[in-house]
């Protein structure tokens, strides 16, 4: 396949991909469902960075994450997505971590880099009956080696909360509060990351 034709397929593929994400907020608006993108911005950690190049790979799961918040009816409330935003924070975090960050490829590297989102909860005022928005996420982290090979997986949590009266909307106080637990989670990885004992114990052998 020639350049033009791999450019003209991943421009079809992105077309696709847009109008779908069109389609699909367009059916989440007529059900009565708001729809949050988190956004936000996230600090480079001031850390000493490994001497090591790391390939990272976002799988679509991570890309297209979005969780749903239902009414205490049953009814679709609040359709959050989250994807770009953890994209992001990698992007910010991991190049202050380790010598050289290479998303395009995953050969001539020491390890790849593929985070996972297991599990996003909200919390909302009108149901907790506490006056804060709070956020809590669990990632599963993986490391492999340039052929595939398990490294390391560890569990790493973050939590994110914001007092209701901060923001006028639900869905700014949402957002914020999504930001805090993605900046809890680029403080908690960095520093931790050498500590992981699998992690640890490659690192050994280098």
């Amino acid at each position: 396949m020639t350049i033009m034709q791999t450019a003209t397929r991943l421009m079809t593929s992105l077309r696709a991909r847009v109008l779908a994400s069109a389609i699909l907020a367009g059916l989440l608006s007529a059900c009565g469902v708001s729809n949050v993108v988190i956004e936000g911005n996230y600090p480079t950690p001031n850390i000493n960075k490994l001497p090591l190049s790391i390939a990272v790979y976002y799988d679509d799961a991570l890309r297209n994450f979005a969780y749903i918040e239902y009414s205490e009816t049953g009814k679709e409330e609040y359709n959050i997505e989250s994807g770009l935003s953890h994209m992001d924070l990698f992007d910010a975090i991991l190049p202050a971590m380790f010598e050289q960050v290479d998303q395009a490829s995953r050969m001539s590297v020491d390890a790849v880099f593929a985070p996972a989102i297991e599990e996003f909860q909200l919390a909302l005022p009108a149901k907790t009956k506490l006056d804060v928005f709070e956020v809590w996420i669990k990632y599963n982290m993986r490391l492999l080696s340039a052929e595939g090979d398990y490294i390391a997986d560890w569990v790493v949590t973050s939590y994110g909360k914001t007092p209701q009266e901060t923001f006028q909307s639900v869905e700014a106080s949402i957002n914020e509060a999504a930001v805090v637990a993605l900046r809890d989670l680029a403080s908690s990885f960095s520093l931790s990351f050498t500590q992981v004992p699998e992690v640890r114990d490659w690192l050994n052998t280098l």
